[in-house]
């Protein structure tokens, strides 16, 4: 938002500023009927916006006049010191911004390019480490982070779910809900912007921690070419450039780069490419097409995720290639590939890892129907082509999906109030063609990764069609209210194979079907109210939903292939009150209080090693807390280089209603989680800056932060037994822009990482609590020694760059 100060009677100016910016930046169109002999001319059609910009104009003037003018006799008083002249504030939206892009009244962090731009980005947790409710955890690979907003994708420990994600508006999230953040290089952006809570009235299915759209760079903001290359340790090279340019109509932007390391985890070395276009064309004074493009390629070796016992001992995997260390963790697979005799082997000894491609092509046509309103439709076709060895199975497969958006909205009135109206369908498809085959070990032919006998496919669709409705209306100058409502149709119909190998030969298979349909429903609402340009308060009701996807409806609670077709969809309800403040120009913090009600949270938890994850519904659980936010510049005058930033997280998450079936054989017992703490969720997260660049003199680019991370330990059980350990990390950044003329568009950078070179979790898997003999639960001790679950982060890093603008 820009917001401008008006004192005094400018009226007449004002009128003619926003009117002359409003004819520049919005096509016009002619608002009188005009007959078919009367073709309008383009002055014609100017004078007419014009005009009725005008006219919107002064009705909003006159009406905070008689707001603001005294009773007869009266003397109008000052207000916050001011002169007793007439005060208006006038907001504009970002031209061309979208309902989407901006909802009033949801929680929403913003990360601007200045924020990183001298950082050698790794991935993009560096991006949002300073975006107050979002945490990261390590994912199945080197680059690949499950990005979490309040907590709500903690359980999930490869990719993004329970949160939309989008690239410049196009969706990248496919219809079954899982986005990945491995085909996105920092490199590429603009900034990001994360919307927090329930949001399925918004964004859809999928929505139930919200959205987050990765902003690309523009063509007008590169306007030329930029190379760069960061080097660091464990072999970690990143070669990229981007060029881009404004030219008439027509903006493009294209950015493309190649990444390498070894990983410090033994056997995690990774290759990826990515290619990442954005371009928009005027095709007339009222259409605008965009173009999107993203291509990636990985190739990358995979560790195995460790017990806690493993963590300690050897967290880095030293020595395990040919299993000659303590603490290494192993894969099992059968020794012809099918049944019988099983050999533990390293990932290396196995070939694991993921090679994939993802291609993502969508187009989007902008319409302005008339001044006050635009039509936007748009196409995404998304294909993902895996083929993972991860564990002792491999997965394979391609899964193609399109999504097709198209909505309208206009800026008008409502019982004489100005508004804003939404109102757009949407429908997306995924095709499922999934494999699974048993690994065996490395032959002379086959090398790594040698696949054994087929032992599960999924073919069938999924897909999702909805309706998104509503209304924001300014009550009054400084009231706002939002009412909104969604809808999905989702449809699951998927045929399981499952084949099992028995020692007397042949081979056995059963068939389950899933044939599932949901329909849900999310309303929400949002005040937003301002007092004055420093202050904004906002309190928000909003619902979300999620459901399933195929694949959690064939993984038993035993974590292997088969029926888990009874899951529900899950739901929550989410209160906000917050919180907006600046004090003067040196200071500006945030503050929101989050109460979220589940039913039937979806939570995935592994059920150990050489098994898969399986997902289970708690019916009843709750997630609250605080996030905060400050940016501070403690001496604008006479330190104006100085700043401090801080994103603080506290996240208490719980199960409310929910009792677990423990089971060793013949044997069965229930358990009361009600009360415990949902794992995998860090209670506390901390993010805090000190940062300081030289603004003038013969130092002027100089510049560097220190970081500190803080996280808390977590539970990493439902019985709440275990916990992974809490860590502190230090980072510290030194960059340089010169600012002499033969140097402008230099910019040198470097950054020491994990200072005081700590060993932490970087992400966990949930574990499955067990039973002893005597039918009660296997204590710490015993979870500790649970595979499967826990990933190092990185020791001590050095990375530095150098990027050149021309």
């Amino acid at each position: 938002m820009h917001r401008f100060t008006i004192t005094g009677r400018g009226a007449i100016a004002l009128t003619a500023v926003i009117a002359l910016s409003a004819a520049w930046a919005v096509p016009a169109t002619a608002q009188n009927t005009q007959s078919a002999e009367a073709i309008p001319t383009p002055k014609a059609e100017r004078k007419a916006a014009l005009q009725h910009q005008l006219e919107q104009v002064q009705a909003a003037l006159a009406a905070l006049d008689a707001e603001d003018d005294p009773a007869p006799g009266a003397t109008a008083a000052p207000r916050n010191g001011a002169t007793a002249s007439n005060e208006v504030v006038v907001t504009a939206d970002r031209a061309g911004s979208h309902v989407r892009d901006a909802p009033t009244g949801q929680t929403k962090g913003t990360v601007d390019r200045d924020q990183f731009k001298n950082s050698p980005a790794f991935s993009v947790a560096d991006l949002l480490s300073l975006t107050p409710g979002v945490t990261m955890l390590q994912g199945n690979g080197p680059r690949d982070v499950s990005v979490s907003v309040r907590g709500s994708n903690a359980r999930q420990t490869f990719g993004v779910r329970n949160i939309q994600v989008f690239e410049d508006g196009f969706p990248v999230t496919q219809p079954d809900g899982l986005a990945r953040t491995d085909l996105t290089d920092p490199h590429a952006y603009a900034g990001i912007d994360v919307f927090q809570g329930p949001a399925s009235a918004l964004y859809g299915n999928y929505a139930t921690g919200g959205a987050v759209n990765f902003r690309t760079r523009t063509g007008a903001d590169i306007d030329g070419a930029e190379v760069g290359t960061d080097v660091g340790d464990y072999g970690y090279v990143n070669a990229y450039a981007t060029v881009g340019a404004r030219a008439g109509g027509f903006d493009y932007s294209l950015f493309g780069s190649h990444v390498r390391g070894n990983g410090s985890t033994a056997h995690s070395s990774f290759n990826t490419t990515t290619e990442n276009l954005l371009a928009t064309y005027e095709a007339g004074p009222n259409d605008r097409i965009t173009v999107k493009l993203v291509n990636n390629d990985l190739d990358t070796n995979l560790s195995l995720r460790l017990s806690l016992n493993q963590f300690n001992q050897n967290p880095y995997q030293a020595g395990c290639a040919a299993l000659a260390a303590a603490g290494c963790a192993t894969v099992s697979v059968y020794a012809n590939g099918v049944n019988g005799t099983k050999l533990s082997l390293s990932p290396d000894q196995t070939g694991l890892g993921r090679h994939d491609r993802r291609t993502i092509v969508g187009a989007r046509w902008e319409h302005d129907i008339d001044i006050d309103t635009v039509w936007r439709t748009q196409f995404v076709f998304d294909n993902r082509d895996y083929n993972q060895p991860t564990s002792a199975t491999s997965a394979r497969g391609t899964i193609p999906s399109f999504n097709l958006m198209s909505d309208v909205t206009n800026h008008g009135q409502v019982l004489g109030l100005a508004a804003t109206q939404f109102a757009g369908l949407s429908f997306n498809y995924e095709d499922i063609n999934s494999y699974s085959y048993n690994l065996a070990p490395a032959t002379a032919a086959g090398g790594g990764a040698t696949l054994g006998a087929l032992t599960q496919s999924i073919f069938g669709h999924h897909y999702n069609l909805g309706v998104r409705l509503r209304e924001e209306v300014a009550l009054a100058p400084r009231w706002k209210a939002v009412v909104g409502v969604g809808a999905d149709y989702t449809d699951i119909d998927a045929l399981q194979t499952a084949y099992a190998y028995p020692t007397s030969g042949g081979a056995a298979t059963t068939l389950i079907r899933a044939q599932r349909t949901f329909f849900n429903v999310a309303p929400e609402a949002a005040l937003v109210y301002q007092p004055d340009a420093d202050w904004q308060l906002h309190a928000r009701v909003a619902t979300g939903y999620g459901t399933p996807q195929s694949g959690n409806l064939f993984v038993t609670q035993q974590g292997t292939f088969g029926n888990n077709t009874q899951l529900k969809p899950q739901s929550n309800v989410g209160i906000d009150l917050g919180a907006d403040w600046t004090v003067g120009r040196g200071l500006k913090a945030a503050v929101t209080g989050f109460y979220e009600f589940f039913s039937n949270e979806l939570v995935s938890q592994s059920a150990g090693a050489n098994l898969q994850t399986f997902t289970f519904n708690a019916p009843s659980s709750v997630h609250r807390g605080i996030e905060v936010s400050a940016d501070w510049q403690p001496l604008p005058d006479s330190l104006p280089g100085a700043r401090l930033s801080a994103a603080y997280l506290l996240d208490d998450q719980y199960y409310d209603e929910y009792v677990e079936v423990l089971s060793a054989g013949s044997r069965s017992t229930t358990f009361n989680r009600s009360g415990n703490k949902i794992p995998g969720v860090m209670p506390s997260y901390l993010n805090a800056r000190v940062a300081y660049d030289q603004p003038t003199g013969g130092l002027k680019g100089l510049g560097g932060f220190i970081e500190v991370n803080h996280r808390d330990a977590f539970f990493l059980d439902n019985a709440n037994l275990l916990k992974a350990p809490g860590y502190d990390l230090v980072n510290v950044n030194l960059h340089y822009e010169p600012a002499a003329p033969g140097l402008m568009g230099l910019r040198l950078y470097v950054e020491v990482r994990n200072v005081f070179d700590e060993t932490y979790v970087a992400s966990a898997s949930n574990i499955a609590d067990t039973l002893n003999a005597a039918g009660g639960q296997n204590g710490a001790s015993t979870l500790a020694a649970s595979t499967g679950s826990i990933w190092a982060g990185s020791p001590r890093t050095v990375i530095g760059g150098v990027r050149m603008k021309f």
